[in-house]
């Protein structure tokens, strides 16, 4: 990628979005009040009428905009938003791929909601709560409210440029079934693999800062392999009076075997499960340790003393979520669990069980070798039935990549704060989905916030992130721009 010799100047952009700021918020409000429930059929027609705005909103931007249906007739998906800017003849910085998605969560128990959730509300903070000014709705944060942020960017820069993007050679991708699993995201980007594969780096904007005014760039995120176990015991439930004693009983036995999935000092215990995990460096400790995260303020939010502070030894809270691999009980169950009493040992006992992966280890084998581990443990006179449900890779973008950082300097530009570099513990598989199929990486350039209730009743967005949020995608356009041959 060619450097500039003069990043150029955002001012007309920051400008204009200063001067529009107002008209913003109101297109914010506007998407908001679509309920695109991806998971709900009711909303099908929903989730096509926020496609369409949204494709409005990058038409009126300057991008040719494609509306792409997914699935197949007998079992259609929600659309993709496709747009592209060609650039400038003599641009030289990078072809960006822009993801996001216009797809919420359901918004339930709707009687927690302190306002209807598609009934978008700005409101200045309450007493006892942090911050400023807010939106709250569902998708104001995750993931409406991020996207309008680049689109608005998108439209300073037409306005001020007269280009489309500023003369960027862009792509923006939008998909209407991020929190309902994806299903056609890969079969479309296969099929458009070759158009989608001429670009460098994508970015994508549903993450978040480390607080109020610290912006961040996150440079990897994990991966994770969900799966569920089954363990069989007799062919038929059975009174435990007359069997309580005399055979397996699955629960017991399920629980004793997951119980020795960690050792004294909470390491996995499967065979080859650190085998492949990229080992967190020096610097990587040293910079994390300079963000002064406190383990002890973060467990208190969530109602635990300090001696909650507990993982894999040898590495702080911070380190655990970001650079190592976890194995989770998510739920075990079997047996009766109804009011009152039913006095029986069930056939069957089952569980969740996920395990939250690093850069290098496979998604695909983890699954296996877990299950053999079970085979290995299996409770006499019991049988395993297995299931690999889902999961995809973790990625981590080289925090030396100029894609990288030309955004770190782009969020100096619109902040004058430096960003810092930040990996988080959950799995966004589209990221993994793009390296493994394009082989391109993702910089998560994301301004929500802990307390934003992501998915949770009275979501919000606060009105100072989302402007920082387009104020440096702004100048992350700009600086793309200043780029020549």
């Amino acid at each position: 990628m060619a450097k500039a010799k003069n990043a150029g100047t955002a001012t007309p952009a920051l400008q204009w979005l200063a001067a529009n700021r107002a008209a913003a918020i109101g297109r914010l409000v506007e998407w908001l009040r679509i309920p695109s429930i991806s998971t709900d059929p009711k909303h099908a027609k929903d989730c096509v009428a926020a496609a369409k705005w949204a494709g409005e909103q990058l038409t009126a931007a300057g991008l040719k905009v494609e509306i792409c249906p997914t699935g197949t007739a007998g079992k259609p998906g929600h659309p993709i938003v496709l747009a592209t800017a060609g650039g400038d003849a003599d641009y030289a910085g990078p072809h960006v791929l822009f993801y996001g998605h216009y797809d919420v969560q359901p918004c339930d128990p709707l009687e927690l909601w302190e306002s209807p959730p598609f009934e978008p509300v700005i409101r200045p903070a309450r007493k006892g709560e942090k911050g400023g000014e807010r939106v709250v709705a569902r998708g104001a944060v995750d993931d409406k409210g991020q996207v309008l942020m680049f689109i608005e960017a998108l439209h300073a820069a037409l306005a001020t440029t007269g280009k489309p993007a500023g003369g960027v050679k862009l792509t923006v991708m939008l998909e209407g079934e991020e929190e309902s699993g994806s299903a056609n995201l890969e079969p479309f980007v296969k099929s458009r693999q070759k158009q989608l594969k001429a670009c460098d780096v994508c970015v994508i904007s549903d993450t978040g800062m480390l607080d109020r005014g610290l912006p961040a760039i996150t440079y990897g995120v994990r991966g994770l392999a969900y799966t569920e176990v089954r363990l069989h015991s007799a062919s038929r439930d059975l009174h435990s009076g007359q069997w309580g004693g005399r055979c397996p009983n699955p629960i017991t036995e399920l629980a004793k075997v997951l119980a020795q999935l960690h050792d004294k000092d909470r390491k996995v215990t499967i065979p080859g499960f650190y085998k492949d995990v990229l080992a967190l460096s020096k610097t990587e400790r040293a910079n994390w340790a300079k963000l002064k995260f406190s383990a002890k303020a973060a467990l208190k939010e969530i109602g635990l003393p300090p001696a909650a502070d507990i993982g894999e030894k040898g590495y702080t809270a911070t380190e655990r979520e970001w650079a190592r691999p976890t194995a989770e009980i998510n739920g075990i169950w079997g047996g009766y669990t109804g009011v009152g009493a039913k006095t029986v040992i069930p056939a069957y006992a089952t569980a969740k069980v996920s395990f939250r992966l690093v850069a290098n280890q496979d998604e695909t084998r983890i699954p296996k070798m877990f299950f053999e581990w079970c085979k290995k443990h299996t409770p006499p006179g019991c049988r395993w039935e297995f299931t690999n449900l889902h999961g995809g890779p973790g990625v981590t973008c080289d925090v030396d990549s100029p894609y990288l950082q030309t955004a770190t300097a782009a969020i100096k530009d619109a902040t004058g704060k430096a960003a810092a570099l930040i990996k988080t513990g959950g799995s966004i598989p589209v990221a993994g989905m793009l390296k493994t199929r394009l082989g391109i990486d993702t910089i998560f350039m994301g301004f929500g916030l802990d307390d934003d209730r992501v998915h949770s009743p009275n979501e919000k967005f606060e009105l100072e992130c989302f402007d920082m949020g387009a104020r440096s995608h702004a100048c992350y356009l700009t600086r793309l721009a200043a780029m020549r041959r």
